[in-house]
């Protein structure tokens, strides 16, 4: 099985416990997600809910041709206000494991997205991944570049 690695810095003008408490608000993703991937978080959380170890989130997603599936995620780890591991515990890939790193820098905060993942069935998800999903996914990250550029002001180098 062939995996990938993509990796997203983004600097967000704002102080670390705010990054914190937005970032690690699992109602928060449905904001920093395409619209056309009617994303729903199907967990009952409220605003006010973090994360943490052992949490499990459970989603809906159109990632393509508006075909709904059913994702689920489970936080593995957590380190208060540095990062936040989600990994996928049912969903569309073979393997997916996002770290979300934040270091304070000066003037701000420096969001290091680092997603490691695997498309299911074999060269044909190789080709996949070629054809449509890498894009996608950068797609989805220059989204939230965008909302949190809109939300907090920033700069990013999507890597």
């Amino acid at each position: 099985m062939k995996s990938y690695t993509l990796k997203y810095e983004t600097f967000i003008p704002t102080t670390l416990d705010k990054a914190w408490d937005f970032f690690t608000s699992p109602l928060n993703l449905v904001k920093i997600t395409p619209p056309d991937m009617n994303f729903v978080v199907t967990s009952e959380y409220k605003a006010t809910d973090k994360v943490y170890p052992g949490m499990i989130i459970t989603y809906f997603i159109s990632p393509l041709l508006g075909i709904k599936l059913r994702w689920m995620t489970e936080i593995t780890h957590v380190k208060e206000k540095e990062y936040f591991v989600d990994e996928q515990r049912f969903g569309p890939y073979a393997l997916w494991h996002h770290q979300h790193h934040f270091k304070p820098v000066e003037g701000g905060i420096m969001m290091t997205d680092i997603v490691n993942y695997a498309i299911p069935y074999g060269i044909f998800g190789r080709m996949a991944n070629s054809l449509f999903v890498k894009n996608k996914l950068k797609e989805v990250f220059g989204f939230r570049e965008n909302v949190i550029g809109d939300l907090f002001g920033n700069k990013s180098n999507v890597k």
